[in-house]
């Protein structure tokens, strides 16, 4: 009872119960970076493991993950531009990735609100960046497999 696009039908259930989880953990950790261990390439890592194993669970043309494949090298731009934008506004500010925003109570979410912006958009371009390494080299080994197929 195994789908050709994707895993059984327990593997299917099971992501779709963790993917949320794993998305909203991958963000938790982005956001509290700069007060926990942790951080946007941290958080990143783990977003883009939930869109691998969405991918693998449930086929490339199917499910959230194959959604993302076609979103990810826009969004790997965007949060390449969104973190030189934010260095910029700290260059106007005073120096290179200066302090811009108000700060707010210490080791609260709001202590730093710049670094979080900027754990912000190093969580879009890892997450981004690594699912799309983990799409190409899929599509490679899928390619060097039919050829084999072809040759023997």
């Amino acid at each position: 009872m195994s789908d050709p696009q994707g895993m059984s039908i327990v593997v299917r259930v099971v992501t779709r119960w963790l993917f949320g989880l794993i998305l909203i953990f991958g963000l938790a950790v982005a956001l509290f970076g700069h007060v926990t261990p942790g951080g946007g390439f941290a958080g990143g890592t783990i977003v883009a493991c939930a869109f691998v194993l969405a991918i693998l669970a449930f086929g490339g043309s199917r499910g959230p993950g194959a959604a993302f494949a076609r979103w990810a090298s826009s969004l790997d731009a965007t949060g390449a531009l969104s973190f030189l934008v934010l260095a910029i506004l700290g260059y106007t500010a005073g120096s290179f990735l200066h302090q811009w925003a108000a700060r707010g109570e210490l080791f609260t979410l709001g202590s730093t609100p710049s670094i979080v912006l900027l754990n912000l958009a190093i969580l879009l371009k890892v997450g981004a960046g690594l699912f799309a390494g983990f799409i190409a080299v899929a599509v490679f080994e899928g390619a060097a497999g039919s050829e084999k197929g072809a040759d023997a």
